[in-house]
């Protein structure tokens, strides 16, 4: 079974849904300061990491032969399961969440759902998502081309954001911070 087609629907997917997010629930530009351009450097390094990971997965370097429909598929699940965990993230946040980095007048520290776990579950969604497109190729050049420059950017983009949620929420956060991990729970 050609898993391309299916590839091409799921990633175009996730890029309209990313598109329209951005546009939707973007804060206003007063509040975008505190974002020290990260949302600008996420979106350049996922846009030359993906380009340039799906080039050379294409061209099949670094290709791995060996059970490469098991891994195609595991690629594609990973995809899905990220965008799952990314969109649940988002909606249990609902007015907290926004694409830059932006604290709103009541902002509270949401701790239920997967936010009990991990402070970053919706970027940890992302992650697992690029990952799986990585695999999808069965390419292990484009799985580290495609995760490895886009998991530099989110480190960025959490220092970032932890920076102005402890600033702005204080003790609160750092007991939080305290008690969760970033984007693993119990490893980081």
């Amino acid at each position: 079974m050609n898993l391309g087609p299916i590839i091409n629907a799921v990633s175009l997917a996730w890029l309209v849904s990313e598109i329209v997010l951005s546009r939707v629930k973007h804060s206003d530009a007063k509040k975008s300061k505190l974002d020290a351009y990260s949302l600008r450097i996420l979106w350049t390094t996922i846009a030359l990491s993906v380009s340039s990971g799906v080039f050379l997965g294409l061209r099949r370097i670094g290709f791995i032969a060996t059970g490469s429909y098991f891994i195609s598929v595991s690629g594609l699940s990973l995809i899905v399961i990220g965008l799952i965990v990314r969109w649940i993230a988002i909606l249990t946040l609902r007015k907290y969440f926004t694409v830059d980095v932006s604290i709103v007048s009541d902002h509270r520290i949401v701790t239920h759902g997967l936010y009990r776990w991990v402070r970053h579950p919706s970027y940890a969604g992302s992650l697992l998502s690029f990952l799986g497109l990585g695999i999808c190729f069965s390419c292990w050049v484009s799985t580290l081309v495609v995760f490895l420059p886009i998991l530099v950017a989110f480190i960025y983009r959490i220092r970032v954001e932890e920076k102005v949620l402890a600033a702005y929420l204080g003790d609160e956060y750092g007991q939080y911070s305290a008690s969760t991990k970033r984007l693993i729970p119990g490893v980081y």
